[in-house]
């Protein structure tokens, strides 16, 4: 996006201040949402902006301060404590608001900010509240969408809740980031909004850190593999990921490959449910249900002969860009994001979702020709390093940001009225000349 008469180029240089806002943030970390803040933050401070963070507190963290040049203010939960779960989501959030607001006050009062930036519709009261105290704009990311994490439908109230806080938050933001070209189709026509307020700034990936020390692979497919070849998943175990489409499929992977073992990083509501469904098959030991394995996934990964990332419903697909950079193959659904990373043949191959069988046979042919899945490994890890690099995305990030302030109507009036006025320049001889 430019701005009116180009003059985004001239923004870029400028140093901005942030007041970032997240549900989740290092120590606290429940998805792919807190690892995305902390890069962005982190990033964005290497590249010489001020960055503050607030968000949710936590018993082993302190309620301020500075953890890698990034500001962190915690917000402490108030009375009554709400437990965070599924039936009491919109009253925790409600309180969480509250607590995160009184937090987000404390940090303006010390330093000032040219932009508040939203993570997702958890922090939007805050958000709206922080815009309007400041007199800044708000620039939001919306990493996913309520109706389209239950594939188009707002099946409950609480559902229909949240999407019209998403609703609000996407028609209060000055500009909507969306992860991929999907997701700003899905906001656009869930939330109505109109193109040139959404802009497409991918995730990134911190390349380095996935890279697993050759001990630390051995020991991991020691650990998983026994003598047959290994599938990796990792994620968390609810319907729209797609596990049990995987599960579906393996007594067709392991009539093929009898010596095939599968393991699952991951934790979540449906675990129980499919690990039924593993001991209704008679598979028992070919599944390793690892929950969390933390600072082990790269080398799980890596460790992997195919990691599958079988999603129904995916914004983005940040998985399958950390296992590319782990070195591991890919077999993903062609569905939202995970479309737009992974070329069938090129970079991974891919499968329709809630297709067991068409699964089944995409993973099979990994396993059925490792040299040429290790080629589409080299080139998915090299896509990771050349388009997903974090120093780009915060220039991006960075740009956008730059193009909001810009944008406001009192800066807009301010460059109308700079372009009207005579420009005073010095000739040669120090007198003093108007240049109409």
């Amino acid at each position: 996006m430019t701005q009116p008469g180009g003059m985004r180029s001239e923004t870029l240089a400028k140093r901005s201040r942030i007041l970032m806002l997240s549900w989740e943030y290092p120590p606290v970390m429940v998805g792919g949402l807190g690892r995305h803040v902390h890069a962005l933050a982190t990033s964005l401070v290497e590249a010489g902006h001020q960055v503050t963070v607030v968000t949710r507190h936590s018993p082993e963290a302190p309620l301020e301060e500075i953890r890698e040049g990034v500001r962190v203010v915690r917000a402490p939960e108030d009375p009554p404590a709400f437990p965070l779960s599924t039936e009491t989501l919109l009253a925790w959030t409600m309180a969480f608001n509250h607590s995160l607001t009184r937090a987000a006050l404390h940090a303006v009062a010390t330093e000032a900010y040219d932009v508040v930036h939203a993570h997702d519709w958890l922090v939007t009261h805050t958000a709206v509240t922080m815009r309007d105290h400041l007199g800044v704009p708000l620039v939001a990311t919306i990493h996913a969408t309520e109706a389209g994490r239950h594939q188009g439908w707002l099946p409950e109230e609480m559902n229909k809740t949240i999407h019209t806080v998403e609703w609000w938050l996407g028609h209060e933001a000055s500009r909507v980031i969306a992860c991929s070209q999907y997701m700003r189709w899905e906001i656009g026509r869930l939330l109505e909004l109109p193109a040139d307020r959404i802009e497409v700034i991918p995730n990134g990936v911190d390349a380095p850190i996935w890279s697993a020390e050759p001990h630390a692979v051995a020991a991991a497919r020691a650990r998983f593999a026994a003598d047959g070849p290994l599938i990796g998943f990792a994620g968390r175990l609810v319907y729209e990921k797609g596990v049990q489409h995987l599960v579906h499929a393996l007594p067709e992977l392991t009539y093929r490959h009898p010596g095939l073992r599968v393991v699952i990083a991951g934790d979540g509501p449906h675990k129980g449910e499919l690990q039924s469904e593993i001991h209704r098959l008679r598979l028992d030991e070919r599944v390793n249900f690892a929950g969390f394995v933390g600072q082990d996934l790269p080398a799980t990964f890596a460790a992997s002969d195919a990691v599958v990332v079988p999603s129904i419903y995916e914004p983005f697909g940040m998985v399958a860009l950390e296992a590319a950079a782990a070195g591991a193959p890919l077999a993903v659904s062609s569905t939202g994001g995970l479309a737009e990373i992974v070329q069938s043949g090129v970079t991974g191959v891919t499968f329709p979702a809630k297709d067991p069988g068409a699964l089944a046979a995409a993973v099979a042919a990994l396993l059925a020709d490792a040299p040429a899945a290790r080629r589409m490994a080299d080139q998915a890890r090299a896509m990771v390093l050349a388009r997903y690099g974090w120093t780009a995305i915060a220039q991006r990030t960075a740009a956008a940001y730059a193009d909001v302030v810009a944008n406001t109507p009192e800066n807009q009036a301010r460059a109308k009225l700079a372009a009207g006025r005579p420009r005073i320049v010095v000739p040669e001889g120090n007198l003093l000349a108007v240049d109409h």
